[in-house]
């Protein structure tokens, strides 16, 4: 007889409590498990103390993460640092006489914490394109775009946890989010491990603090060293010449990423990759073959081929046909999730249907925000983003429809990445990409291409970026949740104040930063200047302008009123920002700290500048598109590669992943997925006699020391990431990191010399080796092996 269809949350329910209901569910790892404290336990969670310091490190860690996302275009997770913080926070407080925090209130910590990270991903994508496009960078803007669109991605997540966490649970890993519930385990108080020890039916998996902790101090230790006193080379790299002209390969020696490619699995960790074999060793080299003949520039590139490094190649050309696969392969990965999407939200619509009453038969673990709050706040946000004029979408109820087709598209789409490779590597701004090239289309197809539709195009773009990218991280969030044996409805309203809290911050410092890095450029003084501010301001045109003074340090010299006017550039190029007089003459250029270039003053101090290499993008590609100057041949290009990959049987979004991502980021993960290969091949030949299913070897992998350890790797070198972010942020460290840069440039082999890309690697295979070495339980065998199982059961 054919099995008959699950409800996954009456699945749910029967983890906690299968006596109740008479079946077992269809997913064979639910049958085993137990979160570590059981749905019937009450602990102290959702408390004042523990919200108001999650929700003060989101924002601590938000800053952080904008500064880097500005510098870089990448950030770090920071779910796990946040746990560890709040866990040696509370018990510091426990020592002078204070309660300590139960692991369900350090994980509302950690909650509320990941908040601002995700949100200042978004803004630091996105926002600084609206002055690259020509438009003043207004505080009001991008605290809209960050807090609807913050606000939404969290309200779309939330009828999707069931299906993806709950269903998918031994399928989709959530590596960070498995990481920060194995780290919140380690460091349990009594009462939680007294509650954890209480349920009945398996074991309770015994996890120690010594195979992460070592793990943490490994790898921030390791990325201390590497970052903060380039004791040697972060990315080491070979660049083919000769008959393979433009073939490289490179790797980013991050123990973060080495961690994420353990806990992913081989399987995906090597489809990732494979995508940036493809973009480095087979489409870079190919187009600097055919290429090189051209003398001048091949658009969308500004200069020759033949003078073009394979990174340039890149960024000219594969990110386009990265993109059209990322936008292809999220959208098939959607119709092909639509089934479980549905049978998730079934439950969501039972509530919304039933009320209390239909809620009633829920366990602790299985209780949402109820779907009448979550469609409510959908609306009202959606009210808000038709309504406010900032956004340029006043009464436009079109893009209020995009808004909520892309954002829930990509809600998905992030969440699903998310659990299967992780969100360091989860391409939120390849969909933010895929986002503004369907908005800017369907513009065009409605005639929409003047400028006053780039700040529409960018809103939509703003608010779906930052929806997706919360929707990945409170997909972790709720991950770790389950795990631990949180309540879903209390995560869910911590990450929705943190979210709130940061997003209203967020603002203010990304206008700070750019103002404190903004240098006033006389016009009278500088020849390249005064050549391209050779024009004037029409008296019509100067009356509409706004009336600003200089700001900063050069502001108390000069505190005169000028109006400023920013001059397209005829040829796609930025927009430049000069204050002119009321005769409509420029006095000032002013060269913004984010895509500036002018790194001094008048008066010779220095400033710090911001490339944001991830908002040019946007800028060009709204430019592009509604300018008629997008390349569709490449985008196109890169959908029939994720249409290929499909009929081929693999999956299309992992490899496309590959292809937008540096292969110096999938390297790493790959390298950590053989790693996680050879000791379950191992595991596999030590329980051969054991007669094992498949689940149950997955399993013993699972809690192998190996993945605890990788945990640590992934802790140790985010946390250390954000610290040296912030620290590089301070000017009165600007000298020391300037020694620094010249004792490695001169004096350190591991940094720059004849095998500055080899050394490197030394120190990359210890750590790996030790990585491989804790999964084989050759160290740390006995300090941290989890047991679900007991060994008794699988015989001596």
């Amino acid at each position: 007889m054919p099995s008959e269809r699950i409800d996954p949350v009456e699945a749910a329910a029967a983890i906690e409590f299968p006596d109740r209901i008479g079946f077992k569910p269809e997913n064979p790892y639910l049958e085993n498990f137990r979160p570590y404290i059981p749905a019937s336990a009450h602990l102290p969670e959702l408390t004042p103390i523990p919200l108001i310091m999650g929700t003060l490190l989101g924002i601590v860690f938000g800053a952080s993460s904008l500064y880097l996302v500005l510098k870089t275009g990448l950030t770090v997770s920071a779910s796990i640092p946040v746990a560890v913080i709040s866990i040696t926070l509370f018990r510091a407080l426990s020592k002078v006489g204070l309660r300590n925090a139960t692991i369900l209130e350090n994980n509302i910590v950690q909650t509320a914490g990941s908040a601002g990270e995700s949100i200042a991903f978004g803004v630091g994508v996105t926002m600084p394109a609206i002055m690259i496009l020509g438009f003043d960078l207004e505080f009001t803007r991008v605290m809209l775009v960050a807090v609807l669109g913050g606000l939404l991605g969290i309200l779309m997540m939330i009828p999707l946890r069931r299906a993806l966490i709950v269903a998918q649970h031994g399928y989709l890993k959530y590596p960070e989010g498995t990481a920060c519930a194995e780290v919140l385990k380690a460091g349990a108080d009594e009462a939680s491990r007294a509650a954890a020890h209480a349920q009945a039916g398996a074991p309770v998996s015994e996890v120690r603090a010594l195979p992460i902790f070592t793990g943490l101090g490994i790898g921030f230790i390791y990325k201390v060293a590497m970052d903060g006193f380039k004791a040697w080379k972060d990315t080491p790299e070979k660049v083919f010449g000769g008959a393979f002209s433009g073939g490289s390969i490179a790797a980013e020696i991050n123990p973060a990423l080495l961690g994420v490619g353990y806990i992913i699995g081989p399987r995906i960790a090597s489809i990732m990759c494979a995508g940036g074999v493809l973009a480095y060793l087979v489409l870079i080299p190919a187009i600097k073959f055919f290429g090189s003949g051209i003398a001048g520039a091949l658009p969308p590139g500004t200069k020759a081929i033949a003078s073009m490094s394979p990174n340039e190649i890149r960024g000219a050309y594969v990110l386009y046909i990265g993109a059209g696969a990322v936008a292809a392969g999220g959208i098939i990965s959607l119709f092909r999730s639509l089934p479980t999407i549905w049978s998730g939200l079934k439950g969501g619509l039972a509530d919304l249907r039933g009320g209390e009453a239909a809620r009633a038969g829920f366990v602790r673990t299985d209780e949402d925000l109820s779907m009448k709050f979550v469609l409510g706040g959908i609306f009202v946000l959606l009210a808000l983003i038709v309504l406010f004029p900032q956004l340029g979408l006043q009464w436009n109820i079109l893009g209020a429809i995009l808004i909520v087709v892309f954002g829930f598209l990509f809600v998905t789409v992030s969440s699903r990445l998310t659990g299967e490779i992780g969100s360091s590597s989860n391409p939120i701004s390849g969909m933010t990409v895929a986002t503004l090239l369907l908005t800017c289309l369907i513009f065009l197809l409605v005639g929409w291409t003047g400028p006053t539709y780039y700040v529409t195009a960018l809103s939509i773009g703003g608010i779906v970026c930052i929806a997706a990218s919360n929707g990945g991280t409170t997909s972790q969030d709720l991950k770790t949740g389950f795990l631990v044996g949180s309540t879903p409805k209390h995560q869910q309203t911590a990450i929705l104040i943190g979210a709130l809290a940061s997003a209203i911050v967020l603002g203010p410092i990304l206008l700070k930063l750019n103002e404190a890095g903004t240098v006033y450029v006389p016009v009278a003084t500088d020849p390249a200047v005064a050549a391209a501010a050779d024009f004037h301001v029409e008296p019509a045109e100067l009356s509409t302008l706004k009336t600003e003074q200089l700001r900063g340090p050069q502001g108390t010299k000069d505190q005169a009123n000028y109006r400023a006017y920013y001059k397209s550039d005829s040829q796609g190029g930025n927009a430049v920002k000069y204050l002119v007089n009321d005769q409509g003459v420029p006095v000032y250029m002013a060269d913004p700290a984010i895509n500036g270039t002018h790194k001094t003053r008048p008066d010779g101090t220095t400033v710090t500048k911001f490339d944001a290499p991830k908002a040019v993008l946007m800028s060009y590609i709204i430019k592009g598109i509604l300018n008629h100057k997008l390349p569709w041949t490449l985008v196109l290009l890169g959908v029939m590669i994720a249409i290929v990959l499909e009929m081929s049987g693999i999956p299309s979004l992992a490899f496309a992943v590959g292809v937008y991502l540096p292969l110096s980021s999938s390297s790493p993960i790959f390298i950590g997925g053989m790693v996680r290969w050879l000791v379950d091949k191992y595991l596999r030949k030590k329980f051969g006699r054991h007669n094992l299913t498949e689940e149950q070897l997955v399993a013993e992998g699972d809690k192998s020391p190996g993945v605890l350890m990788a945990s640590g790797y992934i802790a140790g070198g985010a946390l250390a990431g954000i610290i040296y972010a912030f620290l590089n942020s301070l000017p009165s460290l600007s000298a020391f990191n300037e020694r620094i840069e010249h004792w490695a440039d001169t004096s350190n082999p591991f940094f720059k010399g004849n095998f500055e890309d080899l050394l490197p690697l030394i120190p990359f295979i210890v750590i790996t080796i030790l990585l491989y070495l804790a999964g084989r339980e050759v160290i740390l065998g006995g300090g941290g092996r989890a047991k679900e199982v007991p060994p008794s059961s699988f015989g001596p």
